[in-house]
């Protein structure tokens, strides 16, 4: 929108939030469902259609005479330094394992009619996901290898002005006819809109089940409870969009998300799928251990210095950068921390060396999980420690 309209970054973020929270409101899950349905047909569909007219535009050169040589730029193939090799490393796990903790993912899964289902729905997802990602990677490489004076655009290039993060809308809009960047831009933004309106969903249904119905009313009616879940919506959104005025990045943000998810919530799900041990103490413990080493670590996008210098921290242009895999590190420490912790309290109380009036979270009477099938629009906790609850059921 900031592209196509020449809107300010900070009003083209709260138009679009504003429509989410809209529609995510009026039609709760089956319109994050419905939406995110046509939001894929319409992004495969438009952004295939560019690909043509983006490699035949007369501005640019052929991608495979700039994938290793230097022209308008340096080889937008790149090169992998031995240096960054578990830091790419660390990347790559974060984006494979990170979303697997993500609860948006189990709200598809386990909304579906059956596990076959849920199943097939991975299987299928994983081979689309390369086919989607093909075209932004030409567009990419196009966007490397193009005399962006030749263009509407002009000098500096993008990545020269700091706007290699909206590249994408960029060389869209400059790189393709009008008429083609319009629907090939719309399809974008809908893209953005399918994960803001998931996002928005999960972060309110999970205060809803775990904190408002479990801990705050416990008797709360279903119109309450949905009722609070549209209120949260609302406040989860004006918080996110707020959040935005920190960084021009959106990339930023979600990537932080993936990495936040991998560190803290991968090892529970983990420790709760296959460790019988797992209880409310662990999980907190390893929470705690996990966002401590991390925040210790330091994060060069936000600002943050590090207190912790792994082997080959390194000071770049004044910002000290870890090439240590951080936050694997962190993810396996919050692990063993869970399982630890899980482990002595269970201990501590089930030997009578802790008074049972202090075991607030109830390990010693707790029993081994059973699966549970959610036959109500709003699940129970799934979970065997204190309501970690991987989804909850919302419609309006």
């Amino acid at each position: 929108m900031s592209v196509i309209l020449d809107l300010p970054y900070a009003v083209s973020i709260w138009i679009s939030a504003a429509v989410v929270i809209i529609y995510t409101l009026l039609g709760g899950l089956y319109s994050v469902a419905y939406t995110d349905v046509i939001q894929l047909i319409l992004i495969f569909i438009s952004l295939w259609l560019c690909v043509p007219f983006v490699l035949m535009n007369p501005s640019s050169l052929d991608i495979t005479e700039t994938a290793f040589n230097h022209t308008f730029q340096a080889p937008w193939i790149g090169t992998l330094q031995t240096d960054r090799v578990w830091r790419l490393i660390d990347d790559f796990l974060i984006l494979a394992l990170g979303n697997l903790g993500y609860q948006a993912f189990h709200q598809r899964t386990l909304s579906a009619s059956s596990s076959t289902t849920a199943k097939m729905t991975c299987f299928v997802a994983a081979v689309f996901i390369v086919t989607f990602g093909i075209p932004p990677v030409l567009i990419g490489a196009v966007a490397a290898s193009t005399d962006w004076n030749l263009t509407s655009y002009g000098s500096p290039s993008p990545f020269e002005r700091g706007e290699a993060g909206i590249v994408l809308p960029i060389a869209l809009q400059h790189l393709t006819p009008s008429y083609i960047s319009i629907i090939a831009i719309g399809a974008v933004a809908a893209a953005v809109m399918s994960s803001a309106d998931s996002a928005l969903l999960s972060a309110a249904s999970i205060f809803t089940s775990n904190i408002y119905q479990n801990i705050l009313r416990t008797h709360a009616s279903k119109t309450e409870i949905q009722w609070v879940i549209r209120g949260t919506v609302v406040v989860v959104g004006l918080v996110g969009s707020s959040l935005t005025h920190l960084s021009n990045s959106i990339l930023i943000f979600w990537f932080i998300g993936s990495e936040t998810s991998y560190i803290l919530i991968f090892p529970q799900l983990v420790c709760v799928l296959f460790f019988n041990i797992s209880n409310s103490y662990g999980a907190i413990m390893g929470w705690l251990v996990g966002i401590l080493l991390r925040l210790l670590c330091g994060e060069p996008s936000l600002r943050l210095p590090p207190v912790l210098h792994f082997p080959g921290c390194t000071l770049e242009d004044g910002v000290y950068v870890q090439y240590f895999p951080i936050s694997t590190f962190c993810m396996l420490c919050a692990f063993g921390s869970t399982l630890l912790f899980s482990y002595l309290a269970s201990l501590l109380f089930n030997k009578g060396l802790v008074p049972e009036k202090w075991d607030v979270f109830k390990v010693k009477a707790q029993q081994s999980p059973q699966p549970q099938t959610p036959t109500e629009p709003v699940a129970d906790s799934m979970m065997p420690w204190g309501g970690i609850s991987p989804v909850l059921y919302y419609s309006s």
